[in-house]
């Protein structure tokens, strides 16, 4: 009998403690939530950042009206950056990326709170045409695949920009005023390769220019002698081939203008389109009353995202001068460039040597986002 009154009394003790052991984790958690929902919802009221708009690994990404949101309906921010150099090396015939690109080199690129990376592509040398053979085609497009893999792997998503382009035989060597016919045939391989994949974003053509707004929409007769492809002509293909990813289109004038971007009206039957805004010192907009009048504008209708953002000075003074003003108006924002050749626009001293002052800065105002 006492042995059992001493087993039933621990039994009730051992009760007794579980039961305020749950009761402790049950307040915990109950604070912590508490604690993690306003930390979430904190906004720095001196610089407009709402955290909660940046989270640092995103699940997947598409468009609900005017904003960008995960697979949970939770409205996000990309921040990221650009890696220049796909759009060339090909074309030049020593390469495909220009630097390192494997997973340590992204995970480099995390440790500066981003969650978006862009890359710029050849046509041509996705399409294996016109320019040297040892770096295009199928070597290009499984190499970039890879890439865009390795990014997806780490929650960040790839935005894939038609950069450099050509018409007709001429290499693309550089980028042009519009896209042309060999357009089309990149965008269909391309949408077709990358449909099934929820972090990737297809930018259509990398700084339109030169033309007018109803040329952007439809294309038009170019003073070389080729016809242009107009951005309407680009999502159809893109959504022929059952792609439902977000699609960004830039404005006018090196993509700075946005002006004429919602009197212009394009159709998508997906609802997924993103106005893409480019910007540095020596464009036209760089003011904070041209940004409100005509970015901000477009930002109540589609989300806007401004694919680069870079410097002149080295300072990043400029960069941080924009970046607070896209705060206070939710816009992602993407810097110029995660290289090291390309003077006061390169972010990075070499692969393995740490950021330029002008890197410092970016860095700095992504931290400020993200925490």
């Amino acid at each position: 009998m006492c042995l059992r009154k001493g087993a039933m009394a621990l039994r009730w003790a051992l009760t007794d403690t579980l039961i305020r052991a749950l009761r402790m984790a049950a307040m915990l958690l109950f604070a912590g939530t508490i604690a993690g929902t306003l930390a979430l919802h904190t906004s720095d009221p001196s610089s407009g950042l709402d955290r909660s708009q940046n989270p640092l690994t995103v699940t997947g990404i598409h468009v609900v009206g005017s904003t960008l949101v995960n697979d949970a309906g939770t409205p996000i921010r990309l921040i990221g950056l650009n890696r220049s150099g796909t759009e060339y090396a090909c074309a030049q015939g020593w390469g495909i990326f220009d630097g390192p690109s494997g997973p340590s080199v992204i995970s480099s690129m995390k440790s500066w709170y981003v969650n978006a990376v862009r890359i710029p592509l050849n046509e041509d040398c996705w399409l294996g045409i016109n320019v040297p053979p040892k770096f295009s085609g199928a070597v290009y497009r499984a190499a970039i695949e890879r890439l865009v893999q390795q990014l997806s792997t780490q929650g960040i998503v790839a935005i894939l920009d038609l950069h450099w382009s050509a018409p007709g035989s001429a290499p693309a060597e550089s980028q042009q005023e519009m896209p042309d016919t060999h357009s089309v045939a990149f965008w269909r391989s391309l949408a077709e390769t990358f449909r099934t994949n929820a972090r990737v974003v297809f930018e259509l053509y990398n700084e339109p220019n030169a033309v007018a707004w109803q040329c952007w929409v439809s294309g038009c007769q170019m003073p070389g002698g080729w016809r242009s492809v107009g951005m309407q002509t680009l999502i159809n293909v893109v959504r022929e081939t059952g792609a439902s990813q977000p699609v960004i289109v830039d404005g006018l004038q090196w993509a700075n203008d946005l002006s004429g971007w919602l009197s212009h009206p394009l159709i998508d039957p997906k609802h997924q389109l993103v106005a893409g805004f480019h910007v540095y010192p020596q464009n036209s907009c760089v003011t904070a009353t041209c940004w409100e009048t005509t970015v901000a504008t477009v930002a109540k209708t589609v989300p806007v995202i401004a694919t680069e953002v870079g410097e002149d000075d080295c300072s990043g003074a400029f960069f941080t001068k924009f970046v607070d003003w896209a705060n206070r108006r939710r816009i992602s924002v993407l810097a110029w460039t995660w290289n090291d050749n390309q003077g006061c626009r390169s972010l990075i001293r070499h692969p393995d040597s740490g950021a330029t002052t002008y890197g410092l800065a970016v860095r700095r105002d992504f931290e400020r986002i993200a925490r």
